[in-house]
């Protein structure tokens, strides 16, 4: 094996919306009584979901699932208004999770139905944050250019499209052309809703598959941050794996590689990044280096909902 350097990607790892939402838990197991339930996956990240469920925190995919008047917290990726009254009706108590940059979405699309807009969403069927959004307002869901090429709009004349906030810069845009060639008066939002985070670790990503022969990004498969980065990284003409840790890199990966390059996803803690750079000195490489850091400095503060239901217990 012909490894001589590890390069780590900056920024990498956890964005402040992901923070918030693991603070949110944590606090609450701190100053709540158990049982607390969290509606799906907080984060899209085994090992933080596993450590939060060791610590007594109970995860479900059905509100159904959780009993009457219980501490319930929702996810970063936000819920629809249809959870929300089925969460009044339960009498539940609510901590939202959700991240400040995907409730800015939310009320895009509230804001654009109220004035009379046809809303097209481009994002991946399926995914929470998805799901929540379109439960929002009447919308058009696309998520490949031959879907922009071929939709109908009813009232194409005043028309504007939203996105998920994890998306691939490189695919939207694409897709945002094919739009915008098929419905000329196709209006973009006031500011880009693919987060700050997600661009940023795309970018670092570009940067990064520059330096690099290979690289692993630490993520989970189920997280769409992480998997763009692996696109991202691939669409550089670099071999890319996405794995939840170290015990998933398979040595052939690394074969022809003398230097490898390690990013993580928005929701991937950094000790999982270290483990693999851990095992990676373990095969004999001992020069690891850093891009220049970019201090993102975003903060999210704690719902006020949370000190609430401290007070009352």
């Amino acid at each position: 094996m012909a490894i001589k350097k590890i390069v780590l990607a900056n920024p990498r790892g956890f964005c402040a919306g992901v923070v918030r939402a693991i603070e949110i838990v944590e606090q609450a197991l701190d100053l709540l009584p158990l049982p607390i339930y969290v509606f799906h996956e907080i984060v899209h990240n085994r090992h933080v979901v596993e450590r939060l469920s060791r610590s007594g925190v109970i995860f479900v995919d059905q509100l159904e699932q959780v009993p009457e008047r219980s501490v319930c917290i929702f996810s970063a990726h936000g819920v629809s208004p249809a959870i929300r009254d089925l969460a009044r009706q339960k009498r539940l108590h609510i901590i939202d999770a959700t991240c400040p940059l995907v409730t800015k979405v939310h009320l895009e699309a509230i804001r654009f139905t109220k004035a009379g807009y046809s809303l097209i969403l481009i994002g991946h069927p399926g995914h929470e944050e998805v799901d929540g959004t379109m439960g929002e307002a009447t919308m058009h869901l696309v998520s490949s250019i031959q879907e922009a090429e071929t939709l109908q709009i009813a009232n194409p004349e005043k028309i504007i499209y939203l996105t998920q906030t994890t998306l691939s810069l490189d695919d939207t845009a694409q897709i945002i052309k094919a739009l915008q060639k098929r419905f000329p008066h196709l209006e973009s939002p006031p500011k880009d809703d693919i987060c700050y985070a997600t661009q940023n670790r795309q970018n670092a990503v570009k940067d990064l598959a520059r330096l690099v022969d290979v690289i692993l990004v630490v993520g989970s498969p189920n997280s769409s941050n992480s998997q763009r980065l692996k696109e991202t990284s691939r669409s550089g003409q670099i071999p890319a794996y996405l794995v939840n840790d170290e015990s998933e890199i398979k040595l052939e990966w690394l074969e022809k590689a003398e230097v490898i390059g390690v990013t993580a996803g928005a929701s991937a803690p950094e000790e999982l990044v270290l483990r693999i750079v851990n095992y990676l000195k373990s095969l004999g490489v001992s020069l690891v280096e850093g891009m220049a850091i970019e201090d993102e400095q975003v903060h999210f503060s704690i719902p006020q909902e949370l000190v609430q239901l401290a007070k009352l217990s």
